[in-house]
């Protein structure tokens, strides 16, 4: 890449490379820097470190997961669209194990458009339910819960009994479902 193309987009973008093809682990400034072709220090001009780094690979994570999501639920609603829903992120999490091992869970200021996209769309979906406000806030939580739980464990090889996983899965949705459905 040539140093004039260098951006903090750029950079972004590299980091997603090195995250892919190296793991969480390899995330550096010296790695992101030597396939960029630069020395370390010409990428503080376009961020001020790998924390930085990390939250703006962080944001784009975040987005990525909010534009399949609201892709995937688009012209569905209740049902349908919880199970897009779960079934986007997943997806995202088995392209791009790496990425979302290094993806920042906790609140974060570069994440937080990203977040309220994601958010939005879930909130969304849940108003086929009849939930809003708070009732919505807590089902998006067992939401995301559980799509991550179950995300993170798989993407870690932690399922070792021979049952198709993709039927497992197909459960979860339904318990989730159900408990949506479910009067409160």
């Amino acid at each position: 890449m040539a140093r004039a193309a260098l951006s903090t987009d750029a950079v972004v973008e590299i980091a997603l490379r090195v995250l892919d093809e190296d793991g969480p682990g390899a995330l550096t400034l010296s790695a992101v820097s030597g396939r960029a072709g630069v020395t370390t220090p010409s990428l503080y001009k376009h961020v001020s470190g790998l924390a930085e780094l990390r939250a703006l690979v962080s944001a784009r994570v975040m987005n990525d997961i909010a534009d399949r999501a609201g892709h995937a639920v688009l012209g569905r609603s209740a049902d349908e669209a919880i199970h897009a829903f779960m079934t986007a992120w997943r997806r995202y999490v088995q392209q791009y194990p790496h990425r979302y091992s290094a993806f920042i869970q906790s609140p974060e200021p570069r994440t937080a458009e990203a977040a309220t996209r994601l958010f939005d769309i879930i909130t969304a979906t849940l108003r086929a339910y009849g939930m809003e406000d708070s009732a919505a806030i807590h089902a998006a939580r067992c939401l995301r819960a559980a799509v991550h739980g179950f995300a993170v464990l798989e993407a870690q090889g932690a399922f070792g009994l021979p049952e198709k996983l993709d039927e497992s899965y197909d459960l979860l949705i339904q318990m989730m479902i159900t408990g949506l459905r479910t009067p409160r």
